[in-house]
């Protein structure tokens, strides 16, 4: 692998990427703790909590986001992270509002989705019930 001054680093939801460019350096939490990558870091895999993830554009400013769980791969000089929830922020002192808002809002979209489905399954019960029936 040749030395690399940058990586390519792409922040996905499964909706769509909230972020894709190139990075200097990149700074995460794990479940045993923080991590940080540059360019040049081995190969890495690991599991992401809840946090702050924060990516130093080349270049250009620090982008700061606010994850959910997700999982961070490193292969060569590219990032690829998949997260279920994420909001980018302009400053750490924003992002907590930021985060808890929009993360409650998508916590009753999935409640309600939850319940449509739950009320469709019960009505196709009951209708597979009603054929077993004998009709007169």
């Amino acid at each position: 692998m040749t030395m690399a001054a940058d990586m390519n680093v792409c922040l996905r939801l499964p909706s769509r990427v909230l972020f894709e460019g190139r990075a200097d350096r990149l700074r995460g939490e794990a479940e045993d703790g923080g991590f940080g990558i540059l360019p040049n870091h081995v190969d890495f895999v690991t599991a992401l909590v809840p946090s702050v993830l924060l990516i130093a554009q080349t270049g250009g400013p620090e982008r700061i986001f606010g994850i959910d769980e997700g999982v961070l791969v490193k292969k060569g000089h590219t990032v690829e992270i998949a997260v279920r929830r994420g909001v980018e922020s302009d400053d750490l002192d924003s992002l907590h509002d930021l985060v808890g808002g929009t993360f409650a809002e998508l916590e009753d979209e999935e409640r309600s989705a939850r319940a449509a489905l739950s009320r469709l399954e019960a009505d196709m019960v009951r209708r597979f019930a009603s054929l077993r029936k004998p009709h007169p």
